[in-house]
């Protein structure tokens, strides 16, 4: 913001375009967005603004979600799958999201249970016990 408000006020003075730009080390564009945000915004203009985009393409409207979660709140053993299918039954005419959005929608709000891994043993062959000290010897067999 300083660095910004020292480049406007030599600008002010009748101070030239590049070779400001040039000793503050910006381009031109930038020299000359920065002067446009001032002369719309004023001093308001100069201060740092978001980086985050205006709208997310890809998010499911609010309303959807808020009916998928009321659904589950209704029907808290139902799952994506049977909550998509009542999506598909009651509103006709929007296209539903897919079965991995309502799951997704579900464990953002932390309806999921999350399963535990089922481990399985390994089954081998059944190791022979020796009846006596140094009574077993493995063998390999070359051929």
């Amino acid at each position: 913001m300083d660095e910004r408000l020292r480049f406007i006020a030599r600008l002010l003075e009748g101070e030239k375009m590049a070779p400001l730009c040039r000793e503050f080390g910006i381009s031109r564009v930038t020299g000359y967005k920065i002067f446009d945000r001032y002369k719309d915004s004023g001093l308001d203009g100069l201060n740092d603004r978001s980086r985050a985009p205006y709208r997310q393409a890809n998010k499911l409207p609010f309303q959807i979600e808020r009916t998928i979660l009321g659904i589950k709140k209704k029907h808290p053993s139902w799952g994506a799958r049977k909550i998509r299918d009542k999506l598909l039954r009651q509103f006709t005419m929007v296209k539903p999201p897919a079965i991995s959005t309502v799951h997704a929608v579900l464990d953002c709000n932390g309806l999921v249970k999350r399963r535990k891994r089922r481990r399985h043993k390994a089954s081998g062959t059944a190791l022979i016990g020796a009846s006596s000290p140094n009574g077993l010897w493995p063998l390999a067999r070359v051929v």
